[in-house]
Order: structure tokens, then C-alpha cells, then sequence
């Protein structure tokens, strides 16, 4: 099955991994985190909720999305989703590890994740976060520790540094 045919609802590779993007607000994130999947390896991007797609309600390319993206939004399949559950509930049925990057007070340091062979990344609100309903249904929420004064890293960054380090192990 080729890269662009990947789908949660036909999920017949053995090996897979997925990011899915939750409330993402930022188009500038969004384009960037496209960039990161793209230099990933990333299967597809699922963009769930007010996450903005590369294409607006009337099917036209976004300018916006587009210059921080850099080509990256046509090169990564992509699908929007109105709601995460019932799409983490078909991808745990199909056996992904799911992984929340989170600051959480059950986190773990994203050093240690050791993904499988079919994965799935959250990376959530700028702002809020991942609600904790969606945690709950996550495997392993993942943090990457803050030694500055700041909490958090920018969403877009905090992917990529999370993504490249927790998969240059996967077998």
C-alpha cells in the first residue's frame, strides 16, 4: 500500500506512524508541524477539531498554511476530523501505541518511549494542552523536561524534537 493511501480505516501495513493534531490553532504551527512530518517520516497528519487544514471549506489552497508548510502539506497525506475519539478508539483497535506529548503528572521523559511498530503522537492546544479525557485513552503520555523558565517549548518545535528522538530507535 503506497505512503498515500494510508488510512486509519485501512490500516494494512505492518509498520506505521501517525501524528494527529488536536485543536492546533496557530496556521503557522500547523504548517510547520507539516514540515517536521514530512522530514519524519510521518505516514499521515490527522487534524482534529479547530485544527486548520491546508485547504479551506471551499476546497482552495491556504496561502497562509502553505508558506510555513513549504510544500510539505501536498507531500503528507493528510484527513481532517471533527472529533479525536472515536478516531483513537479505531486506532488502539488496530493496534497503535498511543503517545501523548504532555506535561503530565504520570508523564514520562520522551528519552525513554520506546515506540513499536505502529504509532500514533498527539500534539495538542498551544494554550489548553490535551484535555484529560483524551489522555486517559492515551498509552504513554511523554514530556520533554523544561530547564529554562519557560513551561513549554512552542507546540510546532516540541513536536519535532519529540518525534526525531523517539523514532530514530523504532525498529
Amino acid at each position: 500500500m503506497s505512503k498515500a493511501n494510508f488510512s486509519a480505516d485501512n490500516p494494512m501495513r505492518s509498520s506505521a506512524n501517525i501524528v494527529i493534531l488536536h485543536n492546533i490553532r496557530s496556521v503557522a504551527n500547523v504548517g510547520a508541524m507539516f514540515r517536521t512530518c514530512d522530514a519524519a517520516g510521518i505516514d499521515k497528519i490527522y487534524l482534529v477539531g479547530l485544527t486548520p487544514a491546508p485547504l479551506d471549506r471551499f476546497g482552495r489552497k491556504r496561502k497562509d498554511l502553505a508558506k510555513s508548510a513549504l510544500g510539505a502539506e501536498e507531500l503528507v497525506p493528510w484527513e481532517s476530523r471533527p472529533t479525536i475519539l472515536p478516531l483513537l478508539k479505531k486506532l488502539k483497535a488496530d493496534r497503535f501505541l498511543i503517545i501523548a506529548l504532555e506535561q503530565h503528572k504520570n508523564s514520562v521523559d520522551y528519552k525513554k518511549v520506546k515506540v513499536k511498530n505502529k504509532n500514533v503522537f498527539i500534539a495538542g492546544s498551544e494554550v489548553e494542552g490535551i484535555p484529560k479525557n483524551i489522555l486517559n485513552k492515551c498509552d504513554i503520555v511523554a514530556e520533554i523536561p523544561m530547564l529554562g523558565e519557560k513551561e513549554s517549548l512552542n507546540v510546532s518545535v516540541a513536536l519535532g524534537v519529540a518525534l526525531f528522538a523517539m523514532l530514530k530507535n523504532q525498529k
